[in-house]
């Protein structure tokens, strides 16, 4: 009777242990429907972006400008919630126009990032520890690696937002609101895709202002900042194991006396992404997907490629998809999908 009892008393323990296991692991960042329940060695990926056009200014004496500064952030997260890895970069685009409604700008600018400017951007001029705005970004990059995003949101910053703490101050003085926020958009995005442990992150950015328009007496114009974002992490035999594609198309509209006609302060500069439906293109697309669908279906395919193979998949001579295939879930254009993931690929780090 005793040898039962103490069974039967086992039993109960290891049950209890096993219950309390499982209690513990629903509480594991990611373990719900929103990221995908990462398990031990998986990592979530994560992408965002902020964008203002509050620097934007009318024509008068000099020439109007339309400026577009979008912060971005790309991120690994594992299943405790911890940052494993992040990339920001940052795009500033400027486009001047007349009083006319001119624009001067040559739409055929190449539109580099502060990550690929370097000392171009010009920074380390007024730096205080003679640090260009790059090597910034990533000081700051490499000090939230290990942190969960309520850690880096509890960092002590200044009353201008630079950081307040010595150790850091001594290798990042500019502001850090902006990437904080943009970090924990994308942390807050961060789903699991395929990334494991020991993976490496890139990010890609393709910026062009060719759409932009002279404005007219009849039609406002445009100064447009389009771009495509790629995310990708790679194993150690370069192959993709997740990617995240988006893209944004943030606007400003001038009148033919060279004034902006948009409300600068409250620009819905939201990315393609974030539009969803809103964005309207399923009812012009000929198999039915919004530009999100289509975009994930493509990062979807280039899963388990290498940029090699991906720079090979054949396109009509419009830039879609040629192979039937990959032509039933993704009818846009694709060449700056493509040239962005060649950028994030060699920016893998």
């Amino acid at each position: 009777m005793k040898r039962i009892l103490v069974l039967i008393m086992s039993l109960a323990l290891v049950m209890s242990v096993l219950a309390a296991c499982g209690k513990s692991s629903e509480n594991v960042p990611g373990g719900d429907g929103g990221g995908g329940g990462a398990a031990a060695g998986d990592l979530r990926t994560g992408f965002a972006v902020i964008s203002s056009v509050a620097k934007s200014a009318d024509a008068g004496e000099n020439d109007g400008l339309a400026q577009v500064d979008s912060t971005v952030a790309a991120v690994t997260v594992d299943a405790q919630g911890k940052i494993v890895d992040v990339v920001f970069d940052a795009v500033q685009t400027k486009i001047n126009f007349t009083a006319e409604g001119k624009i001067v700008t040559p739409l055929d600018t190449n539109v580099r990032t502060k990550q690929e400017l370097k000392t171009e951007y010009g920074m380390i001029k007024a730096s205080g520890i003679g640090k260009e705005w790059n090597e910034q970004a990533d000081a700051f990059a490499e000090y939230v690696k290990g942190k969960t995003i309520s850690e880096v949101k509890g960092i002590a910053l200044t009353e201008s937002g630079a950081p307040a703490d010595a150790e850091l101050a001594s290798s990042v003085t500019m502001h850090v609101t902006d990437l904080i926020a943009v970090l924990e958009k994308a942390v807050n995005n961060a789903q699991s895709l395929g990334a494991k442990s020991g993976d490496k992150l890139g990010l890609g950015i393709v910026t062009t202002i060719s759409n932009s328009a002279d404005a007219t007496a009849d039609k406002d114009g445009l100064a447009q900042a389009y771009s495509t974002y790629t995310v990708i992490t790679v194993g150690s035999d370069g192959k993709i194991t997740s990617c995240i594609i988006d893209a944004s198309q943030s606007n400003v509209n001038f009148n033919a006396s060279g004034k902006i006609t948009t409300n600068l302060q409250n620009a819905n500069l939201q990315t393609k992404n974030e539009l969803g439906d809103k964005y309207d293109m399923k009812k012009a697309s000929g198999i039915g997907k919004e530009w999100n669908e289509q975009a994930a279906a493509f990062a979807s395919y280039v899963k388990g490629k290498t940029i090699s193979e991906v720079k090979g998949i054949s396109l009509s001579e419009d830039g879609r998809p040629a192979e039937a295939e990959l032509a039933s879930s993704v009818t846009v254009h694709v060449t700056d999908f493509i040239s962005a993931l060649e950028k994030a690929s060699q920016n893998v780090r």
